[in-house]
């Protein structure tokens, strides 16, 4: 070999004593080149003085094997006898396998080469590139800043289309007009409570109503902003709103009050709000570019990341891992980012290439769902933490505005300025559904597909 290594003096137990004794104390560990020996061991093998000659040819038989897996020679009978070649060695490294036709069917029980066991690949998981329903959704707006799309506990999508919210009930593909707000006003934001059956719908006068959507009546209305209602965020009886006046406010419904704290920590319109799973945090993402973390006894943030390069509106909590958030760029921003909320650390990000909209955890696998807007107007299934693409869904015409995810966490649901809802099955569900429900006939207005 060309390289020269430096090895150090052996201190094994296993090592050759012989060779140990006779070496110098100050040189380094000798390898010797023990083919002569071997040579010379397999020359005694092929004496054949006083044996019979069927003894002969196996003892000669024997030797060239031992020759061949061994010292790594190949013989050639000649007229002459067997020639050997000349520069051979017992340990070598290999630039490549050997090809030819001999050392393909060697005698040897191992192989020159590695040999990787067979191991079944697991089949990748087949996801439809195609929506399994379309529903149309007349007047739902293309506004960037608005969350009017919201999937409930109780299996029931709320959408706000102009001036009204209509519920769809999953199980029974029935159809429900909830309220009206008449001519003067329209629907900026719904978020269903964690449980139950209310519903919290802002307003573009910056109002917030509770309606009991099984019986459709209106509970109470709340005051407090002076901008519109784009986003919501339930942690229990509390209900945080984020408004265009760049304020958030927490309301406890059970108060009369109409908030009981506000919150100061943006400077531009407040897009995104989500509560972590453990309900500790709050997570708010603005149109000044900021991300800002928030306890639920804080007014003023306890962390603030700045890293985005555009408005803020998806943002979503792990179910997997305590303190992991997501969150997600505009179009001049265009990434996806990922922190550490517990020790304060940027841990990764990933350029998706166009804006994106919205971002939801799968509650089954760690996988994350991103939809996008300018300009390619994806739906698109990564895998977490490498954010290898599993699937890229397209459809829509406009930008992907509004995501939301099915109780089992099997179907996601997403809605365009193109006035379309599209379901697609993107994830296994935890227990296999006997009925889906999902799959009989519709609407919101006519059936699309």
């Amino acid at each position: 070999m060309d390289e020269a290594y430096d090895y150090a003096p052996s201190t094994e137990p296993w090592q050759d004593r012989e060779m140990s004794e006779s070496r110098d104390e100050q040189m380094d560990r000798f390898i010797p080149n023990r083919e002569p020996e071997l040579e010379s061991r397999f020359a005694l093998l092929s004496e054949s003085s006083g044996q019979p000659a069927a003894e002969q040819n196996e003892n000669s038989a024997y030797t060239q094997l031992l020759r061949s897996e061994m010292l790594g020679i190949r013989e050639e009978k000649g007229e002459k006898g067997f020639k050997t070649p000349d520069s051979k060695s017992l340990f070598r490294y290999k630039s490549s396998p050997q090809t030819n036709q001999e050392d393909a069917f060697s005698l040897s029980p191992v192989s020159f080469q590695s040999c990787t066991p067979n191991e079944p690949r697991k089949a990748p998981r087949k996801i439809n590139k195609a929506p399994f329903k379309v529903l149309d959704a007349p007047q739902l707006q293309d506004d960037f800043y608005l969350n009017l799309v919201d999937w409930s506990p109780g299996n029931v999508v709320s959408v706000g289309l102009g001036n009204c919210v209509y519920l769809w009930s999953a199980a029974t593909s029935r159809v429900t007009k909830l309220c009206d707000l008449g001519p003067e006003d329209s629907v900026t934001a719904v978020s269903w409570t964690q449980r139950g059956a209310h519903l919290a719908v802002g307003t573009n006068k910056g109002e917030v109503q509770i309606w009991d959507s099984s019986q459709c009546r209106k509970l109470r209305t709340m005051t407090g902003h002076l901008g519109r209602v784009g986003t919501m965020a339930w942690n229990g009886y509390v209900l945080s709103t984020g408004s265009r006046d760049h304020h958030i406010l927490h309301r406890d419904v059970r108060q009369p009050a109409p908030f009981m704290s506000k919150l100061h920590g943006h400077r531009q319109e407040v897009c995104g709000l989500k509560w972590s799973f453990d309900e500790q945090q709050l997570a708010s993402g603005g149109n000044d570019n900021k991300l800002c973390i928030w306890s639920l006894k804080s007014t003023e943030p306890v962390l603030k990341f700045t890293q985005h390069q555009a408005a803020v509106k998806a943002i979503a909590w792990s179910p997997h891992q305590h303190g992991l958030l997501a969150s997600g760029g505009g179009t001049a921003d265009r990434h996806i980012r990922f922190w550490n909320t517990v020790n304060n650390m940027h841990l990764s990000s990933i350029d998706t290439g166009s804006q994106v909209c919205n971002l939801v955890w799968s509650k089954n696998l760690n996988e994350i769902v991103s939809t996008h807007g300018y300009s390619l107007n994806q739906i698109i299934l990564w895998k977490y933490p490498s954010m290898t693409k599993v699937a890229t869904l397209t459809g829509h015409t406009y930008r992907v505005l509004y995501l939301a995810i099915s109780p089992d966490g099997q179907t996601v649901v997403t809605g365009a300025g193109d006035e379309t809802l599209r379901f697609w099955n993107v994830f296994p569900s935890a227990k296999s559904r006997s009925s889906s429900g999902l799959s009989s006939s519709l609407p919101l207005g006519r059936t699309i597909r």
